[in-house]
């Protein structure tokens, strides 16, 4: 008996060992991006044992297990999972994320904001994994991000995470002092404040440090104000260095920037956007081996919420937070009309235009010299400040780095390794090779021929787990309630029409059919987004239940103001039936 027990458990054990413990996935007949050696390389079949890839060869060589899963890659392309280099959870894109930039706190309370940034994470982070993206480094975050990030490691439909704390600064804006946990800067006056910062963050091992590298704010010039601070700076790199940790650095001049990299900083994470950059400069970045984040959207980004010129894709409307994109709409409808005129004068004024053509025309040309002279370039987006999006942000980026005159190639390199190079992980991911993590896309077209192919993917492979992005994060009846309301506002007809079943049935309650199906959807209301003048939808309030959301509204046509209630019903992940009572 007892040799028969030892018989079931061996079996057992085996069973486990063989089905579990090395668990293969054989993703077969496809082509790999080298993103190393810029090339792509057909007709490969790669092997995925665990959360690691185990082997790369021909598909004409290898002999596939009969329990191993097959994924067909034929026609498909096999690339390595993306790198937001530069993003903020404690920040949540929409417009009450800066009350430092727009003091909004009496119609949205910052704890409100902050709370909704903790409680959001989980969506947030599979957002990103449903776009393509593997790892994200958060570049700016407090002390609760830091211990909260436990509650994330381990999960595999989840990005790898690599966090700093609160950002060294030697000026604080007042609305973050007092946060306590929720603060995310560190005001450091001197040398033993900034030693002081980052022997405070250790405990929570920060995957680096981060300063903030304001000048001016002392009423001092630029440079003044630069070496003024800069002993400060030396100091909190080299002690970040002396515990093993990089240093990232926020510095948006030329001056700022070349005193960092002089220093030892590793990594600055926006581009210098107030001088062309010469070539000592270019060479010292170079010699460091300093990387650059280039953030090239984030700046429109405000200026074009202020002005109330913000004018979404479909794909972002489609893939961004609904309701933080919704929100850059509010000034539309706010009672603060002093406050708003203000900003929206601002915002389209001759001197704020050309601010920005400047700074982005500055800052591309920037970017090119450096990409040109073999500079690491790692793209990141600054997603969490206003109107720039979590996750749906990525592929706006990259169009813009495109426009640089950066090559499709250059931009996957810095979008994969060169995004695991920020904090020397290159050797665990970021291209496709043996010994790697298992972290992939499987893209339904090739990337170089078009760069916006990066957002067809079929599968992503995420610690070796493969995922269907639809699955990954569904639409629930809010979200197309919303969807549809944003480009509504926005007045994107095909946008509008996407959460929209085929036979969809519009009645003015309770039983007045006014439109059946989307075509006729379609004529209805491209004619009213052409010709009504000052059409915006306010939601006034909103109660789910089940699958049906009910929405009171206040909509403007031109100069009248309508009350109303729609009442959208949802099968099968689209609206099926929407009544609306006037």
């Amino acid at each position: 008996m007892k040799t028969l027990h030892l018989s079931i458990f061996a079996f057992i054990f085996a069973f486990i060992f063989t089905n579990i413990i090395f668990s293969q996935t054989y993703i077969t007949n496809t082509t790999i991006a080298d993103v190393e050696n810029q090339k792509m390389i057909p007709n490969q079949t790669v092997v995925i044992t665990n959360n690691l890839i185990t082997d790369i060869q021909s598909s004409k060589k290898i002999k596939i297990p009969k329990n191993a899963l097959v994924i067909d890659g034929t026609d498909k392309y096999l690339m390595p999972g993306m790198t937001d280099a530069h993003i903020h959870f404690f920040q949540n894109g929409g417009l009450y994320a800066r009350p430092d930039v727009i003091d909004l706190r009496k119609y949205m309370p910052y704890q409100d904001e902050i709370q909704l940034g903790k409680d959001d994470m989980v969506h947030k982070l599979k957002m990103y994994l449903k776009n393509g993206i593997t790892n994200l480094i958060d570049v700016g975050a407090t002390y609760h991000y830091l211990k909260q990030r436990v509650d994330f490691r381990n999960n595999d439909s989840l990005p790898s995470i690599f966090i700093t704390g609160p950002l060294a600064t030697t000026y604080e804006p007042k609305v973050y002092e007092n946060l306590k946990e929720d603060e995310p800067f560190n005001l450091v006056k001197t040398v033993e404040d900034g030693i002081k910062m980052v022997q405070n963050q250790l405990p929570l091992k920060p995957d680096f440090i981060k300063i903030w590298y304001i000048v001016g704010a002392d009423g001092l010039s630029v440079e003044e104000s630069a070496r003024k601070n800069l002993p400060i700076v030396k100091a909190i790199i080299e002690e970040a260095h002396k515990n093993n940790l990089k240093v990232a650095v926020h510095a948006t001049q030329r001056i700022t920037a070349q005193l960092a990299v002089e220093n030892g900083c590793d990594f600055l994470v926006h581009s210098v956007n107030d001088e062309i950059l010469k070539p000592d400069f270019v060479q010292l970045m170079k010699k460091n081996k300093t990387v650059l984040c280039p953030t090239l959207i984030v700046r429109d980004g405000y200026v074009k919420t202020f002005g109330q010129n913000i004018n979404p894709s479909n794909y972002e409307l489609l893939k961004a937070d609904p309701y933080q994109l919704g929100s850059l709409l509010d000034l539309k409808h706010l009672p603060d009309t002093l406050l708003i005129d203000n900003y929206k004068k601002r915002g389209n004024s001759k001197e704020s235009i050309a601010s920005l053509k400047t700074a982005d025309s500055i800052s591309m040309a920037n970017l090119k010299i450096l990409s040109n002279a073999g500079v690491i370039i790692a793209t990141g987006t600054d997603a969490g400040n206003i109107g720039t999006m979590h996750a749906s942000s990525y592929l706006t980026e990259l169009q813009m780095m495109k426009k640089s005159g950066m090559g499709n190639w250059q931009i996957l390199t810095a979008s994969t390794l060169n995004g695991a190079k920020v904090l020397d992980k290159q050797n665990e991911f970021g291209t496709i090779a043996k010994g790697k993590k298992a972290n992939l896309l499987l893209l339904e077209a090739n990337p170089i021929d078009k760069l916006e192919n990066v957002t067809k993917i079929n599968r992503v492979i995420n610690n070796g787990i493969v995922f269907n992005p639809n699955e990954l994060l569904k639409d629930t009846p809010e979200d197309l309630a919303q969807r549809q309301l944003n480009a509504y506002n926005f007045r994107n007809i095909d946008a509008f029409l996407e959460p929209y079943a085929e036979d969809v049935e519009v009645y003015n309650y309770p039983n007045e059919l006014r439109v059946k199906g989307k075509d006729n959807m379609r004529k209805v209301y491209s004619e009213m987004f052409e010709k009504t003048p000052n059409l915006h939808c306010e939601l006034v309030e909103r109660i789910v239940q089940g699958n049906i959301v009910i929405d009171k509204e206040r909509v403007q046509f031109g100069n009248r103001i309508l009350e109303a209630v729609a009442m959208y019903h949802i099968e099968n992940g689209k609206i099926k039936k929407v009544y609306f009572i006037h």
